[in-house]
């Protein structure tokens, strides 16, 4: 797999799912001597499972430990701390990973309880837990999701779990996003698989999960994040931590310069009706057997205009395979070309249906 590569699997199947993107990425060739130690680091932010759009499918794990195994590597470890508040052990047995150490093997330890030191991360310093610098190869598994603060947050900001609890209070105090992009000059993103299964339309803690029914890979967590960004309906520029790391040489903050690699494609009908706030976007839509990818990227993006936009939508938007060759005012994605104006994708990016949606209000 090349750097500027992301790999991207849609389907419901997500511990095959991920085995599968692990395969096409030649993971085991990546990380090669067998006797290095191997991180999995997933994003339990709190103890939620991971429908509600806040954790890591530990399934993403699961796929992950298979394949490891299977290619030989048997030194394992996951490891996570919970935000300052929440408790990781409380986590871990919520989200499913406890039961997933026992039943693999894997070692599982709560940063929250590991000892620390400071590391200068580019001008920077900043306390990094021992055990994620002890690791050789670092698999990062953050969630596409939205967040109060910072829009957004996915791999870079993920890596906020190997710090301890007084070092994410001080990131606070400081602003999250450069002490992030400094952070992420040390912190190890050897390989990045990204949660899209669900992720919450714009609270890191959950609660407002929008179904997308994908996995992605990436190498560079910058260009992952800044890829991300624009599904989610963002310009990178809105996100100031991914140009902020871009400048520090963390990676490439260029969507545009992305090679994306299908494996599968979006095909699974929508599995579920958008709930909490979600929902009243979904009041603009009129779908017909619509692709998950596709429906959630339009939700992104309609919760990314402002109220005079959105109230000067004539009709409903129509998206979905049930529109072919049927005629409408609004559609979104390849499927709905015969509506009088029609977004071209499969699926279409959400900063792409913004633009695309602007231009006809």
């Amino acid at each position: 797999m090349e750097k500027n590569e992301i790999l991207v699997i849609y389907g419901k199947k997500i511990e095959e799912m991920a085995f599968s993107l692990a395969e096409a990425a030649d993971l085991a060739d990546l990380i090669r001597d067998r006797d290095r130690r191997i991180g999995l680091k997933p994003n339990l932010v709190v103890a939620r499972p991971a429908a509600d759009g806040a954790t890591t499918h530990p399934e993403i794990a699961r796929g992950l430990i298979r394949y490891l195994q299977k290619n030989g590597f048997q030194n394992l470890v996951i490891l996570e701390g919970s935000w300052v508040g929440a408790r990781t052990g409380e986590a871990f047995p919520c989200c499913g990973y406890t039961k997933l150490a026992q039943e693999t093997g894997v070692e599982l330890i709560d940063t929250q309880l590991d000892s620390s030191k400071p590391y200068d991360c580019k001008g920077m310093k900043i306390e990094i837990c021992d055990s994620a610098m002890g690791v050789d190869f670092m698999i990062n598994l953050p969630v596409m999701k939205g967040h109060c603060q910072t829009l957004m947050t996915c791999a870079l900001k993920n890596n906020k779990g190997i710090m301890p609890d007084k070092e994410k209070r001080r990131f606070h105090t400081l602003g999250l996003d450069k002490p992030i992009a400094h952070l992420n000059t040390v912190a190890k993103n050897d390989f990045i698989l990204v949660d899209g299964i669900c992720g919450d339309l714009d609270f890191e803690e959950g609660g407002n999960p929008v179904y997308s029914g994908k996995l992605y890979a990436a190498r560079d967590p910058v260009l992952c994040d800044a890829w991300t960004a624009s599904q989610m309906g963002y310009r990178p520029e809105e996100i100031p931590y991914i140009g902020l790391a871009e400048g520090l040489g963390v990676g490439c903050g260029d969507p545009a310069k992305a090679v994306i690699r299908e494996l599968s494609p979006p095909s699974s009908a929508i599995e579920t009706t958008p709930s909490g706030k979600a929902r009243q976007y979904a009041s603009f839509i009129e779908e017909d057997q619509a692709c998950s990818a596709c429906y959630a990227n339009l939700i992104f993006a309609l919760s990314r205009m402002n109220h005079n936009e959105l109230n000067r939508i004539k009709g409903k938007i129509c998206i979905g395979q049930g529109f072919k060759g049927k005629p409408g005012k609004l559609g979104i994605g390849r499927c709905t070309l015969s509506c009088d104006a029609s977004l071209k994708g499969c699926p279409p990016g959400g900063a792409d249906i913004i633009a695309f949606l602007q231009k006809q209000v």
